[in-house]
């Protein structure tokens, strides 16, 4: 609530209505939200809390951070430009380097759509029996459906509904887990790097941010129609955008702080150690009961089929960019952007034999990728000739330099550590 209050504040500024305005405005953030709930968090998240207890909620609290600061820039670049992260590469890039950019985005849109459609397969293991790879198949086509069936605003709306679900799921949990909340609270402020800690540390933040994350916010905020000649509409839209983010990247802290809170509270508590999600879940029913477990599963289903739409969209927004134009699912650049995520994903997950082991291997192709992507995106919002005054300053971009170097430093020991 304090929150709304500052939000609405903030905005009351020259007669705005910012209680209608910004609510109306609240939703391109919630689908970026999505994308660091996703199956690869809880993996990260359920495996920092049982190995280590509260101690590594603080890096949720810095990775947020850090997040907030990317996607709010990349945000900007759609605003100010009216182009997405991957028709602004194509257009201020040379070709040859950037094809090569998108190539690799496109890639990492497939490693993201194999994570979340097998965590929505792994859910769908949990509650009803089935198989990994008939699930996938389930999932894959659930998700085509969601994605080419419905415009952007009932996507949007689909995904809040998830989301929310999702939310509800862990306060369910954290009610009924006996959690220490004053320790959780030192623990979110206070660095510490217990000793075994790093390989978790290093996935934790991997798991937050995420490429296909930074190409999708750039695209959807586009979403909120507005005059690109009109020096106050920009203005005012990116005061709404940052409040979108900040709220959202909130919302998404709660839930992955209440993924380690859970795991401190049930596995740490008890000295057992939860590296699976379905170890996690079979767990978890003898220590809280069996809705508990019903509840982990479910949530879990619907961070997989939520994640998946978006990294799907992502792949159609990435795509139709290479070709210069903005996603539109009508359009047949987007659908086969689309197509090539969710079912290039799908093909390579019927060659793998352990799923735990296709999640580690998507997120060391994430882990390569991403430093691609921050580095491009720096370029281009410092460009002033395609951001005009609205480029980074030099204070930002030491900022943004600065965690393109630690989160490159992160994801390259993580990768080294995986090989």
């Amino acid at each position: 609530m304090k929150l709304i209050n500052w939000i609405k504040k903030s905005l009351d500024k020259k007669g705005d209505k910012p209680s209608l305005d910004f609510f109306k405005y609240l939703g391109p953030g919630l689908l970026v939200t999505v994308g660091f709930i996703d199956p690869g968090n809880w993996a990260s998240n359920i495996a920092a809390g049982s190995d280590f207890g509260y101690s590594l909620l603080w890096m949720i609290t810095l990775s947020t951070l850090m997040l907030i600061v990317l996607q709010h820039n990349v945000a900007h670049l759609g605003i100010v430009t009216g182009k997405c992260l991957s028709e602004a590469v194509t257009e201020y890039m040379p070709k040859k380097i950037g094809r090569s950019i998108l190539g690799t985005a496109m890639a990492a849109s497939v490693s993201t759509s194999l994570a979340e459609i097998l965590g929505g397969a792994i859910a769908l293991e949990m509650l009803f029996h089935i198989p990994i790879k008939f699930g996938s198949c389930l999932v894959t086509v659930l998700i085509a459906y969601i994605i080419y069936s419905n415009s952007y605003p009932k996507i949007e709306r689909w995904i809040i509904g998830f989301v929310s679900i999702i939310g509800f799921s862990f306060l369910y949990e954290l009610w009924v887990a006996p959690v220490s909340w004053s320790e959780a609270a030192r623990s979110w402020v206070t660095p510490t790097i217990p000793d075994g800690s790093i390989l978790i540390i290093m996935s934790v933040l991997g798991a937050v941010v995420m490429p296909h994350n930074l190409f999708l916010h750039s695209e959807v905020i586009q979403s909120r129609r507005w005059d690109l000649h009109d020096d106050a509409v920009i203005k005012k839209q990116l005061k709404y955008e940052f409040g979108d983010t900040i709220f959202s990247m909130i919302i998404g802290w709660a839930i992955n702080s209440a993924m380690i809170i859970l795991a401190a509270a049930t596995f740490f508590q008890n000295s057992l150690s939860a590296s699976e999600l379905q170890q996690a879940q079979s767990m978890l029913t003898p220590l809280l009961g069996k809705g508990a477990g019903l509840v982990f599963a479910v949530a879990l289903l619907f961070a997989g089929i939520a994640s998946s739409v978006t990294s799907g969209m992502a792949g159609g927004t990435i795509f139709a960019g290479i070709y210069g134009e903005p996603y539109d699912i009508r359009d047949k650049h987007s659908r086969w952007g689309v197509v090539i995520s969710l079912v290039c994903a799908l093909l390579i997950i019927m060659f793998i034999q352990n799923p735990f082991q296709g999640l580690i291997y998507s997120q060391m192709l994430l882990s390569i990728q991403l430093p691609v992507t921050i580095f491009t995106q720096i370029f281009l919002t410092s460009n002033k000739r395609l951001m005009g005054k609205y480029a980074n300053s030099m204070r930002l971009n030491v900022l943004l330099l600065l965690i393109g170097i630690i989160v490159t430093y992160l994801n390259i020991r993580l990768l080294i550590s995986f090989l």
